[in-house]
Parts: C-alpha cells; sequence; structure tokens
C-alpha cells in the first residue's frame, strides 16, 4: 500500500477522499488533471483495496475504505 501511496497524484486523491467522497469529475477538476489520468490512478487505488466506488446512476462516488490508510493520513495531517 505504501507503494502505491509513494506517487504524489495518488496521495492527493486519497487525502482529498478521506476528507468527502467524491465523483470523478470532482476529482480531476480538483487536481487539474486529464480524466483518464485520474481514471488510471483511480483503478490502481481500487484494485489495492484502498478505495471502493458507488454507484448513483450514472456517477460513480469514491471513498477511502481502507482503515490503514484514513489513520495513515490522520497521521500525515497531524500537527507536531
Amino acid at each position: 500500500m505504501l507503494k502505491v501511496l509513494g506517487h504524489p497524484i495518488r496521495l492527493k486523491i486519497v487525502a482529498g477522499l478521506c476528507a468527502q467522497e467524491c465523483n470523478v469529475k470532482h476529482i480531476w477538476e480538483c487536481l487539474a488533471l486529464p480524466q483518464a489520468t485520474v481514471s488510471q490512478h483511480l483503478a490502481l487505488l481500487k484494485n489495492k483495496g484502498i478505495i471502493e466506488g458507488t454507484r448513483d446512476g450514472v456517477e460513480v462516488h469514491y471513498a477511502v475504505v481502507s482503515p490503514f490508510v484514513r489513520r495513515l493520513i490522520e497521521i500525515l495531517h497531524a500537527e507536531p
């Protein structure tokens, strides 16, 4: 999991999804990246069991489901 989270884009995606679940369009707009790039990163995170997508009509909302990753992001955001 740490290797997957070692990529700065994936780390940003996961940190954002820990704060709020969102759809792929919202993610790529926030990161100012092409939709295809974000989708590739989401697919890798999903395959590693870090996030899950829930279908709502035509949209898929992503959220972090790994307790380990949630705790890791919490620690990274903690003040010393």
